[in-house]
């Protein structure tokens, strides 16, 4: 079982500390490190597996610790466009290589930061777009299924709008809770919420919540220009993180 396996918790625990300090709403892209960390000793699957009831339960606390902040506008066609991208995950994500999302993500990633940093910074903020957001939203859905990191393209949507901090993570919040949520009937298909699983991420689960809060806090105490500095940094981490690993597996 996992849950004895010692390798497993030395890498499971920072994951979902990150995930929880992501949901919290401090330095979103962090989230992305978490299953290809916990790969490292289990399928990237299986890390995904034990990481969704994990979030499903982020999610319920996250909605309601940013009630009432939610950018409708964006989640008409961000929510749809996610539900097409899980649709896709399912029937394809699994018999995609880890290594050719990896350096797809990674590029993305480094592009979107490099092009951020060229940009002026009194440039004015982009507008809601319903064939950007269905767009970004079924990519975040896609990548979402497999490896819970849809949160980088829809960071590549809404960071240029340049909303209020709480809004964008309030707006995130409803729209992963509503994906993860829909993930539950595939990843129950693909037989892979089982007893194991399951109880792994039961015990996974305070230092997840503990992680969500210590966000929370961070998000409420950091001012607005930090926190984006801080998510553009981690997403070119990421990005080069990725990119790396990828390439150097496929050659």
């Amino acid at each position: 079982m996992i849950i004895e396996n010692l390798y497993f918790y030395l890498v499971a625990v920072p994951a979902v500390m990150l995930y929880g300090i992501a949901k919290g709403g401090f330095a979103g892209p962090l989230a992305i490190i978490g299953v290809p960390l916990m790969s490292l000793v289990v399928s990237p699957l299986q890390a995904a597996a034990i990481m969704l009831p994990i979030l499903c339960v982020q999610d319920i606390v996250a909605i309601y610790s940013y009630r009432n902040k939610f950018h409708f506008d964006n989640l008409k066609s961000l929510i749809p466009g996610g539900l097409i991208g899980i649709i896709a995950g399912a029937l394809w994500f699994r018999y995609l290589s880890d290594d050719l999302i990896r350096i797809f993500i990674g590029m993305i990633a480094i592009i979107f930061v490099l092009s951020y940093l060229f940009e002026k910074e009194d440039s004015e903020p982009t507008k809601v777009s319903y064939t950007k957001g269905t767009f970004f939203g079924s990519l975040s859905g896609f990548i979402s299924f497999g490896i819970h990191a849809g949160g980088l393209p829809f960071n590549m949507y809404m960071l240029p709008q340049k909303l209020d901090q709480r809004i964008l993570v309030g707006t995130a919040a409803l729209f992963f809770a509503i994906m993860n949520y829909v993930k539950l009937f595939p990843y129950y298909l693909l037989g892979q919420l089982s007893y194991d699983n399951l109880l792994t991420s039961f015990v996974l689960m305070p230092l997840a919540l503990l992680g969500f809060f210590v966000g929370y806090y961070l998000t409420h105490k950091v001012e607005e220009k930090l926190f984006y500095s801080v998510a553009y940094i981690c997403l070119f981490i990421v990005g080069i993180k990725l990119l790396y690993e990828g390439v150097a597996n496929l050659l």
